[in-house]
């Protein structure tokens, strides 16, 4: 929804699990309205289903929808990018929501307790809504599987490429942990090593600038 500029309306959740725990479904969904008022959006339903013979025991689901709303002049595609736009960066919180089944396998070879492993993934809304009041934002990305690179192609015109500066932000420690059994070149295909949300802009002001859009 953010990412194509739009605002968001409402929410709807939707939990599955072997066997429903109404305290559990409970604070599932006192979760997702305080991020839904964080947010300006109405939560205005959702669904639950008791799936014994899809569901482990002690195993559950949680998903929703998002609808936004967006003017067709608002529209944010990525088609008028240019090679000479700057990339913007926003930090993020630690590892988000991508990645675990490789942070799984390296917990069995050594242990991490920093709060970044396990912090929520950050919002964005406010950071973009203040963007695009000083600039112009001709493309956004949020960075999940794939990497910065991998997120940031998604919405670059053929003909153009992405060009980081891979030491214009500090990392979170969590990533220097991985470090340790991951090496460079995967780790920015798997992981946002600290930028957990991109913008395109002719002008960045004083954002965080990582990189350049350069013809490929």
């Amino acid at each position: 929804v953010l990412t194509c500029g739009a605002e968001p309306l409402f929410f709807l959740d939707y939990v599955a699990a072997n066997r429903i725990e109404l305290e559990q479904v409970a604070e599932l969904v006192e979760g997702a309205a305080e991020v839904c008022r964080d947010a300006g959006c109405a939560l205005i339903g959702g669904e639950t289903a008791e799936l014994p013979g899809i569901y482990r025991e002690d195993e559950l689901d949680f998903a929703g929808t998002c609808v936004g709303i967006v003017g067709r002049e608002r529209l944010i595609d990525g088609s008028r990018i240019e090679a000479g736009d700057a990339v913007v960066g926003m930090p993020s919180a630690g590892v988000h929501a991508n990645g675990f089944t490789l942070v799984r396998r390296i917990l069995q070879l050594e242990d991490y307790d920093g709060d970044d492993l396990l912090a929520p993934t950050r919002l964005y809304l406010d950071d973009v809504r203040e963007l695009r009041e000083r600039a112009d934002v001709r493309g956004l990305a949020h960075v999940t599987g794939s990497g910065i690179l991998g997120n940031l192609a998604r919405v670059l015109p053929e003909g153009l490429r992405a060009e980081l500066d891979w030491s214009s932000w500090e990392r979170p420690p969590v990533f220097e942990w991985l470090a340790r059994h991951v090496d460079e070149d995967e780790l920015r295909g798997v992981f946002n090593l600290g930028v957990g949300y991109i913008a395109v802009v002719p002008d960045p002001g004083d954002a965080l600038v990582i990189g350049t859009i350069v013809r490929a």
